[in-house]
């Protein structure tokens, strides 16, 4: 399985960007996939998640209201638009899939996305 993330870049606080994945080599039982960010000095955390068997979203207290996920089954692709951004949200972006949202296998190499003040 690759997956190969795009979109990221350098926003001021309040703006907006869009972050996609593209996987291939899926196999069909991967179900969730979802995204991690990990900001300097600091671990990975998980931003949001999608789960193709239920459809159903997860989201971090943190971006709820401001970042939503998307995803094309088809295509195996997923997005994650990013409004309101804030400084606090600069980091490392990473796409993952697995069999669910808590067995996530299989990472990207990771976009940096960086908010200014």
């Amino acid at each position: 399985v690759q997956l190969v993330e795009s979109g990221g870049g350098l926003v001021q606080a309040g703006g907006s960007l869009r972050l996609s994945c593209a996987a291939s080599g899926f196999t069909s039982d991967y179900y969730g996939m979802g995204w991690f960010r990990q900001a300097p000095g600091k671990e990975r955390e998980g931003v949001s998640c999608h789960n193709s068997a239920d459809d159903a979203t997860w989201y971090a207290d943190s971006v709820k209201g401001r970042f939503t996920i998307s995803r094309d089954t088809a295509e195996n692709t997923l997005t994650l638009q990013m409004n309101s951004l804030k400084p606090e949200d600069t980091g490392v972006y990473y796409c993952a899939t697995g069999r669910t949202c808590g067995l996530l296998l299989h990472w990207g190499q990771g976009i940096q996305v960086t908010v200014s003040s």
